[in-house]
């Protein structure tokens, strides 16, 4: 699946064909989770640098609403009726889980841009209404599961991160007209705050941000059964490299990430690392589950963090399906073991990011 997966996503053709065809990165997600469900080869794919059936695909699956259902393979060469026949009601509906919507919108702006087409161009409007008319009054979009504040699948970062370029005036937004970019500098100003505002507190420091909050209180809750409050790795690192990509950051924002740096040189681990463990003959705790995950001693190892941290301490916690804690990987039940990412390594980027981020605020 990975080896599918990175070659369905990596551009090899001349430097002509590359600065026209739109990168594919941010589908993904969306594509991953398609062959979750249905084997890899089961269709055939557009060639990445095949944009206008790519677009032309992404024209077929929008929704009446503007937005668009999740977890679809936008480059498969597929019957759409029969792909969306074969939905559940649910399913058919939009939204931004599995980084879901923005990523649509950002796509058909570059072959508008590219192609001139109408068509393009009314696709990108309705996503962009779609998406300014969902955010909720405190700045946040919400997921898949309910209507917490929700900073899983980069929903909030990756909305953001599309607002950004616009307001920066980056080329494939110039369609934008000045009243809708004044409503996306709104919708961002308040995503950034509500942002700044949910970095949790911890004993009176500053450190990084749970999955998801309570969109009145601000308080982290729980997502689904196994992931519990707390403070995420995994999700905070698109939060700390967004905030970081802003050309010129208050002091508020300069102290945020300052905090969530000190946070993860805090909370790493060192000389571990995850195995992978093929079992044909199936887990002895459940033959089902033909495959192990293990987390094992590596001194060479790059440093790694764990996907949840206590709120009051940073005691490292998983957790199973019965929504209760256990404290090693060894205990989370096998399909949950293999099936989620228990740890990440993402902070790494965030470590690599600050050494250059840092002296650009230093030299101004």
């Amino acid at each position: 699946m990975k080896r599918f997966l990175i070659a369905l996503l990596t551009l090899t053709c001349g430097t002509a064909v590359a600065q026209q065809a739109p990168s594919i990165a941010l589908f993904s997600d969306c594509i991953h989770h398609w062959y979750l469900e249905h084997e890899p080869g089961s269709c055939k794919q557009y060639a990445p640098t095949d944009y206008r059936s790519i677009a032309e695909n992404l024209l077929a699956y929008q929704n009446e609403d503007g937005g668009w259902p999740k977890n679809i393979d936008w480059l498969g060469i597929m019957d759409t009726d029969s792909v969306i026949n074969s939905l559940t009601p649910r399913y058919r509906q939009s939204t931004f889980d599995n980084r879901n919507i923005y990523p649509q919108v950002a796509y058909l702006s570059e072959v508008y841009t590219l192609t001139g087409e109408k068509r393009y161009l009314k696709a990108c409007k309705r996503g962009v209404e779609y998406i300014l008319r969902n955010q909720y009054p405190n700045g946040s979009w919400i997921g898949w599961h309910d209507d917490a504040i929700c900073y899983n699948d980069d929903i909030i970062t990756g909305v953001l991160n599309m607002w950004q370029d616009v307001l920066n005036n980056q080329p494939q937004y110039s369609w934008i007209n000045k009243k809708t970019r004044a409503q996306i500098k709104e919708s961002y100003e308040k995503g950034l705050q509500l942002i700044l505002d949910t970095q949790y507190v911890q004993n009176g420091v500053k450190t990084v941000w749970a999955q998801q909050y309570d969109q009145k209180t601000l308080v982290p809750v729980k997502a689904r059964t196994y992931e519990l409050p707390g403070l995420s790795a995994g999700e905070s690192a698109a939060i700390v490299l967004f905030l970081m990509s802003i050309e010129n950051p208050s002091e508020e924002i300069i102290d945020a990430v300052k905090c969530a740096v000190a946070w993860y040189e805090k909370t790493k681990i060192m000389g571990k690392k995850i195995i992978n463990i093929p079992m044909p003959e199936g887990n002895p705790e459940d033959p089902t589950i033909k495959a192990d995950r293990r987390l094992v001693d590596d001194p060479n190892a790059k440093p790694l963090w764990a996907r949840f941290y206590e709120l009051e301490d940073n005691t490292i916690f998983l957790c199973n399906r019965d929504g209760i804690k256990v404290y090693s990987l060894d205990k989370v039940w096998p399909e949950r073991r293999v099936g989620y990412s228990w740890y990440v390594g993402e902070g790494n980027d965030v470590l690599r990011a600050y050494k250059k981020w840092i002296k650009r605020i230093e030299q101004k």
